[in-house]
């Protein structure tokens, strides 16, 4: 069976004394949901292993939850698997077909400066797997290398929470680093949508990225449609 590794944010705080954050719901459950109805395994893990959190911005009106989270919450096992995920330093990322990572504000203090997780994702694609991010998630991209030592990113169409959305959402002064900058200072080739908060992913060969929680399905069909030329190409 396919296997998915998915690895969320395990930062609850914007700096040591700053608002509440962790993943956004609709970015991991969204593309969670395509995954599994796909046919695939999904195990979850995370910088620190056990329960991360949710930013609490992702689900302030349950009323309007998007169908994914409310069938995710709902589910039991589904659940259960959140709140145990597994430290990504113990994960053998050479049993994944693909790795995908949501986003979430979080992400933007641990993904990069996580070693575990750039190695996670480097293993993955040199294995001729599937690497998938959305919004904050390409955070997590940023320091894997090829083999030869080279930014994975380096050269690729690659998106992600733009500058001008940070700014929109009032936190490009507490935020670590910008995202698109980041991206782009690794020989990235950054595209993103016409308009801010508007759903744009983009898919070169085997990296996937999305721009924002608008582009998380865009980001899981792009994610399908390479697992499945994989296969293709396996047979």
């Amino acid at each position: 069976m396919t296997r998915i590794l998915m690895i969320l944010t395990s930062c609850d705080r914007m700096g040591e004394d700053g608002a509440p954050t962790g993943f956004y719901w609709e970015e991991m459950a969204v593309p969670y949901w395509a995954f599994r109805d796909a046919g695939y395994k999904v195990d979850l893990a995370s910088p620190l292993g056990g329960q991360p959190p949710a930013d609490p911005s992702s689900d302030e009106d349950p009323s309007a939850r998007a169908e994914a989270v409310t069938r995710f919450m709902q589910d039991k096992q589904a659940m259960q698997a959140l709140n145990a995920t597994a430290a990504v330093s113990k994960v053998d990322a050479s049993h994944y077909d693909a790795v995908f990572l949501p986003g979430g504000h979080g992400t933007m203090w641990d993904l990069r400066q996580t070693p575990a997780v750039a190695k996670a994702v480097a293993t993955v694609h040199e294995n001729g797997g599937v690497v998938g991010a959305v919004c904050h998630g390409p955070a997590g991209l940023i320091e894997a290398k090829r083999s030869d030592g080279t930014p994975l990113i380096k050269g690729r169409r690659v998106n992600g929470f733009t500058n001008s959305e940070e700014r929109a959402a009032g936190l490009s002064d507490v935020v670590p680093y910008l995202l698109e900058d980041a991206l782009r200072e690794q020989g990235a080739e950054f595209e993103s949508g016409v308009e801010d908060f508007c759903g744009f992913a983009v898919r070169d060969d085997r990296i996937v990225t999305g721009q924002n929680p608008d582009s998380s399905a865009g980001v899981a069909e792009h994610m399908l449609s390479a697992l499945r030329d994989m296969d293709r190409a396996a047979a």
